[in-house]
């Protein structure tokens, strides 16, 4: 629950803002290396969460947003310490 309610937070604070465009996708991204993602049937304007084990060994969890053509964007980024 807290979770939650902190990325929506975190989400609302950075709509709109320039630091959007900063974040680049790193290994194990959805986005990596060029890759592009099209959902057909998410919701336009809705957001997911994808986590996975980056490259330094940390979780990563990843915000996407599903844009108008279905692709998805890399909105923010957030690791954790492993284990």
């Amino acid at each position: 629950m807290k979770t939650t309610i902190l990325t929506a937070i975190l989400l609302a604070s950075l709509t709109g803002t320039a630091a959007l465009a900063d974040i680049q996708p790193i290994e194990g991204s959805i986005t990596y290396n060029g890759k592009t993602a099209h959902l057909e049937k998410a919701p336009i304007g809705s957001t997911f969460f994808h986590t996975f084990i980056g490259p330094n060994g940390r979780y990563v969890r990843e915000i996407y947003k599903v844009n108008a053509d279905r692709s998805v964007s890399l909105m923010s980024r957030a690791t954790a310490s492993s284990h």
